[in-house]
């Protein structure tokens, strides 16, 4: 059990972790922070947090539980405000989607890396985001990844395990740089291929056209492409590295399409969509 849960950042992730937590009974008490007040108020309302508390130093004092969920590009500021209030019997996590700078934003804060800091990662999620967008079910049979550092101890492991599992989510532990480098292929690529489309074809002159005629194919394509520009821009930034990696292995892919279909070249085109539907068939059915 939970007895005092801080959620730092009350949207889609955070909210429906506490919502799932609440449902399961293994939460007494949700405590919400962020910088609106109106939203934070809206999440009382809605059952998804018990109470609220702007400043996040005053709102994470006594809690048994706090997990990062603001915007990448927020987690720095978040944890130089609270770092005075977390103590070594705190158990910190967050929900980021790069791992190596949610530590490094943790260890600049802190002067090094808590014994309760551990690093987390649900892999779920929608295209809608705000507090109104959550819902208890959003992690049942979802993977969340744990990267644990060295300095991690294994009680904090065992904790934020649990709260995870009682979410419905499969938990599996991996470490930062090879998730990071995972998520970049897997996730953050799909997504700038989604942004980057969508942003293209609408600049064309007869966009109007181009998606009223869009078939199902490219609305389920591109649906990724309604998500948090804010929280998608800070992503990027996070992962440059692993991100700007596996751009370059696609654009060169692309390129090998491109060349293929100027040159008329139809076996090259069939064994890569062959192979490509292969693949994908083995995910669908795995």
């Amino acid at each position: 059990m939970i007895a005092r849960l801080c959620i730092l950042g009350v949207g889609l992730m955070g909210g429906s972790l506490a919502l799932a937590l609440r449902h399961a009974g293994y939460v007494d008490e949700v405590i919400g922070s962020s910088r609106n007040e109106a939203h934070l108020r809206r999440a009382v309302e809605l059952g998804v947090i018990d109470r609220y508390v702007l400043d996040p130093a005053q709102a994470v004092a006594g809690a048994d539980v706090v997990v990062l969920a603001v915007p990448l590009g927020a987690v720095a500021g978040m944890c130089q405000r609270i770092r005075g209030s977390v103590t070594e019997e705190t158990v910190l996590s967050d929900v980021g989607s790069a791992k190596g700078a949610v530590v490094e934003a943790v260890r600049s804060a802190f002067g090094h890396v808590p014994s309760g800091f551990v690093p987390a990662h649900p892999i779920a999620g929608t295209e809608r985001s705000g507090v109104e967008a959550a819902f208890a079910e959003l992690y049942q049979g979802h993977r969340v990844i744990l990267t644990p550092l060295p300095e991690t101890s294994l009680e904090a492991v065992g904790r934020v395990r649990g709260m995870w599992e009682r979410t419905g989510a499969v938990v599996e532990e991996t470490d930062v740089v090879h998730h990071d480098l995972v998520l970049a292929a897997t996730s953050h690529l799909p997504h700038m291929l989604a942004f980057g489309l969508v942003d293209s074809l609408a600049r064309m002159g007869n966009h109007d056209e181009i998606f009223r005629y869009a078939a199902g194919g490219f609305r389920d394509f591109t649906r990724i492409a309604s998500s948090d520009p804010v929280m998608w821009r800070d992503i990027c930034i996070a992962n440059r590295d692993a991100l700007l990696g596996v751009m370059a292995r696609y654009e060169a892919d692309l390129r090998l399409i491109t060349r293929a279909i100027e040159q008329g070249d139809g076996d090259t085109l069939l064994k890569i969509f062959t192979r490509a539907k292969c693949a994908r068939d083995r995910f669908t059915i795995g």
